[in-house]
């Protein structure tokens, strides 16, 4: 059987005050228009922590802590490539957190936790579910 290729990336749940931080994609290319998270993928040397500590401030401008965040969730994903997703949740950090990549980033948005917007992404609404629901991992195939 031959060996195959994934892809390994981070998500970043800013949450206060029972919201999370949104973002709107935006000339991506992937799922423009629909609502995700900070994230991107884990570079060469990085670890998960270190690798959503950087998306963080590249997209929103906020610093944290390795202390600060939390692995709640993975999802192995299967679309037009394989991905391991983790879902990392962040409840202290410096800053207010803006739009730092207006190129990618159609705005930012705080929402309810128990009423988030339609138009999100699959794997970032699937991951929600399970993190409010209390379940670590999940699968996802579109």
């Amino acid at each position: 059987m031959a060996k195959f290729l994934i892809y390994v990336a981070v998500y970043v749940l800013l949450v206060k005050d029972g919201k999370v931080l949104l973002l709107r994609r935006a000339n991506t290319g992937y799922m423009d228009g629909m609502y995700s998270l900070p994230a991107g993928h884990v570079e060469e040397g990085e670890s998960l922590i270190e690798a959503a500590l950087r998306e963080l401030k590249e997209e929103t401008g906020v610093v944290a802590a390795p202390s600060d965040i939390a692995v709640k969730h993975a999802m192995y994903r299967r679309c037009d490539r394989n991905y391991a997703d983790y879902f990392l949740v962040c409840g202290n950090w410096q800053g207010e957190p803006a739009n730092m990549e207006p190129a990618k980033c159609g705005e930012l948005r705080w929402a309810e936790l128990a009423s988030l917007p339609e138009n999100m992404t699959p794997e970032v609404k699937q991951a929600l579910a399970c993190i409010v629901a209390g379940q670590p991992f999940s699968e996802l195939k579109f």
